[in-house]
């Protein structure tokens, strides 16, 4: 206890010259950090991690280095935000040195733009930092900041899905310590001997303050297990009249380690497939990286049921489940594929984001296990294998945490169109399942899809016609117009060909599906995610290597890692051919399914001449692009508010400054009358006229006569305006200098 206090009084010495100015950084660092909680869903954690990482750091630099010295400290800062960011992100890697500047300059341009979007994060809210903690010198100004965190907290709370009770416990928690240590502040400098006697029992003044404040915060972080004890006034307004506050951006519940987003705003895996539609924003976050000897759509699960708006799971039908998975295990497959040539294609996953998904997604089908998990020689319970669906599923929730790697093996289908079009679409109780479709399926639909494959001869055939159709006659855009919906047709799909004529990769997936089956055709609704896309440097910068035809002399199957994002989410078909199993085909506009080819046949590249304006994928080209512009765009206005904040801190010594070189060529005498006459424009501003005729004596006199607080001091300045105008004797600085300062000090006043 002894070295308790010992320590207390020590730290209270150090902090003794600015200890509130250092107490009020922390608390507002605090409370930003408390605050974004509102971006819970739209932030990665991430970001979250990023950003509360380089706040506590910007709080450590102020309460460590003294306050006077103020570019030292924001240098500082800056340094060690810089590195906080580069910590907390997994960075693509290049291998080779570089050789010339340039290469160097490339190199360094490849790590500097994986820094985005987290590093303009951190910048914004260091500058909001810096800000607050420079204005927040009142309590006034103190109770409105803690004031404007507790509303954007409770109207979140009472508005969104998520809860923010605790949070609002932590700002009520912290803002009651600030009002506590402005009080000690107050007294401190109206009571500077009483202030001296508490510093020498700090721990008697600090303990029960610190014992009643940890009983308000432990009520208020229980408020989101027990029915809250306070509630914002508009939610206990509308309670009052029997109303249920609605929840505009989802229904509240607690998050469990199962549940999986399901959001219709930004793209991704986790949207919700039983009611298509709808709009999204792309979001680039990363997923996963996938090392692979060959380029291929990540697969993920497969659905049957089409109910007019959606797909749904067919559990009822499932077959054959294989759960005691073992490690190299082959995997076997329902579909028979003896006419096929297959290509193993090896994988390892890696996981970047930590959301929990139903399966693990590869190349398809998966015909082995290598290893999942952190351990590379184990696989884990809960994988289960569904011979029929391709799905290779995820079912340990005791688990929490989805796989953070895992290696597996697949065979896929070497694409034979000619072995294709001389067997049939397979029509049997296997396949049974994938011909469904709803009794109200409007007619059109149907004559659609055979008119479009009137001439075909074979299945096959009838497929790449629905195929090239949907390709050419609908517009890719991931926010189709919804008000084009007349609202005569209640099917999806109808509504898509007939009505809306534009959308993503869900609404001409589904199309394919739903006319593939109308003409008898086993089709499935698959969804996963696109390719990827792979480090630029693994090919050179854009334009030294001539692009993608070199691209593909030198890397014809596409090997590499890929970084795939949730803008690479994405839908497809697949169709069963007897002899060769499910068969890929990519209806929308801008994709291509990046199939194997025979030996002899020439490698399939994504489509060039769309894949730039209409996919839900972006290419590295356009990566970079894009994130040059904004990364310029986003440094230059940086650069302008760093600029600006520092002017705001400085401004006292420009204005010292600017008076310096102004007057650099004024005498004493010259620099009074000057002060003289910006104290008149004054004055005219403020409604003390001076007569046409009249004298600045009399002027001055006058308004002494009406102003009696101030009667001394416009004496002052009529003599020593007087004296430098008239008088012989020159005036020193030191005279003007005081000039200066009562001129001031009565413009204040005014």
């Amino acid at each position: 206890m002894i070295m308790l206090f010992r320590l207390i009084k020590r730290i209270f010495r150090y902090w003794a010259p600015d200890w509130y100015a250092k107490l009020s950084s922390l608390f507002v660092a605090l409370m930003i950090i408390n605050t974004i909680a509102v971006f819970e869903g739209y932030w990665w954690e991430e970001t979250f991690q990023v950003v509360n990482a380089a706040l506590l750091l910007a709080v450590a630099v102020d309460i460590i280095m003294p306050l006077r010295l103020r570019i030292t400290k924001v240098i500082t800062q800056a340094v060690l935000l810089l590195l906080s960011t580069i910590t907390y992100i997994q960075f693509d890697k290049l291998y080779g040195k570089p050789e010339s500047w340039n290469e160097w300059l490339d190199q360094l341009w490849f790590y500097a733009k994986q820094l985005d979007p987290y590093i303009w994060f951190v910048c914004v809210l260091f500058i909001i930092y810096l800000l607050f903690s420079k204005w927040v010198t009142t309590r006034a100004r103190m109770i409105g900041f803690v004031t404007v965190n507790l509303l954007s907290l409770t109207i979140a709370d009472s508005f969104t899905p998520i809860w923010l009770w605790d949070k609002v416990a932590w700002i009520v928690f912290l803002g009651l310590i600030w009002l506590v240590a402005a009080h000690l502040r107050r007294l401190e400098r109206s009571h500077p001997r009483s202030w001296q006697e508490l510093l020498e029992y700090p721990l008697q003044l600090l303990l029960p303050v610190a014992i009643v404040l940890a009983l308000l915060m432990g009520v208020g972080v229980l408020m989101p297990t027990v029915s809250p004890i306070l509630q914002d006034p508009y939610t206990i307004w509308k309670e009052s009249k029997g109303e249920r506050v609605n929840v505009f951006l989802g229904d509240k519940g607690l998050n469990t380690p199962a549940q999986i987003s399901t959001g219709d705003t930004s793209s991704g895996y986790g949207r919700d497939d039983t009611k298509l539609g709808g709009g999204f924003n792309y979001d680039y976050s990363p997923v996963m990286t996938v090392t692979t000897s060959q380029r291929a759509y990540w697969r993920g699960e497969t659905k049957s049921f089409y109910s007019g708006k959606g797909w749904n799971n067919d559990n009822d039908e499932r077959q054959q489940l294989i759960g005691a998975i073992a490690r190299d295990m082959e995997l076997p497959l329902l579909d028979h594929r003896r006419l096929a040539e297959t290509l193993s294609v090896e994988q390892t996953i890696v996981m970047v984001r930590k959301d929990h998904y139903p399966v693990l997604f590869a190349a398809s089908p998966i015909s082995s296990v290598h290893w999942v998990g952190k351990s590379e020689s184990s696989i884990p319970n809960g994988l289960v294998w569904a011979a029929n669906d391709h799905e290779l599923s995820w079912s340990n929730w005791t688990m929490r945490d989805f796989p953070a790697a895992y290696s597996v093996r697949s065979d896929i289908t070497v694409l034979d169109a000619e072995g294709l079009r001389k067997t049939k679409a397979e029509r049997s109780s296997q396949t049974e399942r994938y011909l469904q479709l709803p009794n109200e399926l409007p007619q059109r639909v149907k004559q659609l899809a055979l008119d479009i494959t009137e001439g075909a001869s074979n299945d096959y055939d009838r497929a790449k016609l629905l195929e090239t159709y949907l390709r050419d006659n609908y517009v890719y855009t991931n926010k189709p117009d919804m008000s084009k919906l007349g609202g005569s047709s209640k099917d999806f799909v109808d509504q898509f060909l007939f009505e809306l004529k534009e959308g993503y990769c869900d609404y001409f997936s589904t199309a394919m599906a739903v006319m593939s089956r109308s003409l008898g055709l086993p089709a499935r609704w698959v969804k996963g995610f696109a390719p990827g896309a792979l480090p630029v440097s693994e090919y050179g910068p854009p334009g030294m290597s001539g692009g993608i035809p070199d691209e593909i002399d030198r890397n014809p199957n596409g090997e590499g890692t890929y970084t795939v994002r949730n803008s690479d989410a994405h839908s497809w078909v697949e169709i069963y051919f007897d002899g060769y199993g499910w068969i890929p085909f990519e209806a929308t506009a801008g994709f291509s399914f990046p199939y194997t080819l025979p030996a002899e046949a020439a490698p399939v590249m994504p489509d060039l001449t769309d894949i730039g304006d209409s996919p839900d994928t972006i290419t590295a080209a356009q990566a970079n692009n894009s994130l040059m512009k904004t990364g310029l765009w986003i440094s230059a206005s940086l650069l302008v508010a760093l600029v600006a904040v520092w002017a705001v801190i400085r401004r006292k010594q420009f204005v010292q400054v600017w008076r310096s070189f102004r007057f650099r060529s004024f005498s004493s005498d010259e620099r009074i009358v000057w002060e003289t006459e910006r104290l008149l424009r004054k004055c005219r501003r403020k409604g003390l006229e001076r007569g046409e005729h009249e004298t600045l004596r009399e002027a001055l006199l006058r308004w002494s006569d009406g102003g009696k607080p101030l009667q001394s001091d416009w004496r002052e300045v009529l003599d020593g305006f007087e004296r430098a105008k008239y008088s012989p004797v020159k005036s020193s600085n030191e005279d003007a200098d005081r000039f200066v300062g009562k001129v001031k000090s009565i413009m204040q006043q005014l």
